[in-house]
């Protein structure tokens, strides 16, 4: 989706608007290709993508995650001034609300299960006791 917002924001650019914008450097290596990459102008990699296969470790970071998308889309919101843009990027915090709260939910599910004897319940590799 704001993959799709930026293709249309930019396909109609002229050489003079790049310039203007600040965009030549980027529209160099890409056109008005959409490349994913932070605001910063580092590309996207599954670096960030912490899975460690602990339902608890992996499931709080699943949160982290989705509170980072929110600022993200909370900082966008501050700076944009398109009522179009605005309301897909509304749209898209709020899916990043509900799903931060499934993942608690599910946390909470797991955490509930958990005591002294059985706090590796959740790992293959611990033997069960």
């Amino acid at each position: 989706m704001v993959g799709s917002i930026l293709h249309q924001l930019t396909r109609n650019m002229s050489p003079e608007d790049i310039k203007r914008q600040g965009f030549d450097a980027y529209f160099v290596d890409h056109t008005a290709g959409v490349f994913p990459q932070a605001a910063g102008g580092f590309p996207w990699n599954a670096v960030s993508m912490a899975v460690s296969g602990d339902v608890i470790a992996d499931l709080t970071e699943d949160m982290a995650a989705e509170q980072k998308a929110r600022a993200t889309y909370d900082n966008i919101l501050r700076l944009s001034d398109d009522p179009d843009v605005n309301n897909v990027i509304r749209f898209l915090r709020e899916r990043e609300v509900v799903h931060f709260q499934r993942f608690g939910e599910a946390l909470n599910r797991v955490t509930e299960k958990l005591d002294q004897s059985n706090v590796y319940f959740m790992n293959p590799v611990f033997p069960k006791r």
